[in-house]
């Protein structure tokens, strides 16, 4: 009704947040090796694959750009003694293991930490379970649809600073792409693109574009990191900014156009 033409963001991230879901990531985050750490993302999988078969059906062959794990691991793991404690019955591990792992995800700056493709170049079967739960649903949508407009899958690799991060991880996801349409005989449509909201990967905008297929542009994070500002902090000195004249407006509310404006221009 509104005229929009697919869905530009989808944050996986939030679809683990319930439930029995939930159980699942902490059990993955909690794994001692990458065995187990499989085991339980291939709990993930049918998921996310559920939640990828329902998007594409709604957009009925309109784009939808999936964007990769961002936030650090140490969102999904609570922090005080009772939630660890829960976490340990559900997950079934020792407490104490929670606390040890707890306290290795522990970042004095997570905001510029171990996020984004970062996780997934530590954790590479990370974002092979996200694309091949993009992928074999995009196969079954696409044998089931009845208007004859198969999915299309833009994935999207958050974060990226250099170009040798998405030239690894593009290589993990075109190869289960290959891996899922060999296996069901299908042939399908997909991108692989990033999210520019680093300096750098903006400056660097020309290689980059060289691997990926397209570009989204994530000003909060863009923002933060141009001005050197915490968006969850700046808000206790910024009205005395405004006050005297150093900004107009708060560049979360209003994109700055001539610093985090030229690094857009510039990609």
């Amino acid at each position: 009704d509104f005229g929009a033409e697919g869905i530009g963001l989808v944050r996986t991230e939030h679809m683990f947040f319930e439930g029995s879901r939930i159980v699942a990531m902490r059990e993955m985050i909690l794994a001692s090796d990458e065995n187990d750490r499989r085991a339980a993302l291939s709990k993930l999988l049918v998921m996310q694959r559920a939640d990828m078969v329902e998007l594409f059906k709604i957009m009925d062959g309109m784009p939808v750009t999936v964007r990769l794990l961002d936030p650090p691991l140490h969102e999904f793991i609570p922090h005080t003694e009772a939630e660890m404690d829960s976490v340990a019955r559900a997950a079934q591990v020792p407490l104490e293991r929670v606390r040890r792992r707890s306290a290795e995800l522990r970042e004095a700056n997570p905001m510029l930490g171990h996020r984004g493709c970062r996780l997934a170049v530590t954790y590479p079967e990370i974002c092979e379970m996200q694309a091949r739960a993009i992928f074999e649903a995009a196969a079954e949508v696409g044998r089931s649809t009845s208007s004859g407009k198969a999915p299309v899958a833009e994935v999207m690799v958050p974060l990226v600073a250099t170009l040798k991060e998405i030239e690894v991880l593009k290589k993990v996801i075109d190869s289960t792409a290959k891996a899922v349409q060999e296996e069901q005989g299908v042939q399908l449509t997909y991108r692989v693109g990033t999210m520019i909201e680093l300096p750098r990967a903006a400056l660097q905008a020309g290689p980059i574009a060289g691997i990926a297929e397209f570009f989204s542009f994530g000003t909060n994070d863009l923002t933060q990191t141009t001005f050197g500002l915490s968006r969850d902090d700046a808000g206790s000195f910024l009205p005395a900014y405004k006050a005297q004249g150093i900004i107009e407006q708060d560049p979360f509310v209003s994109l700055d156009q001539d610093g985090v404006g030229e690094l857009i221009r510039i990609a």
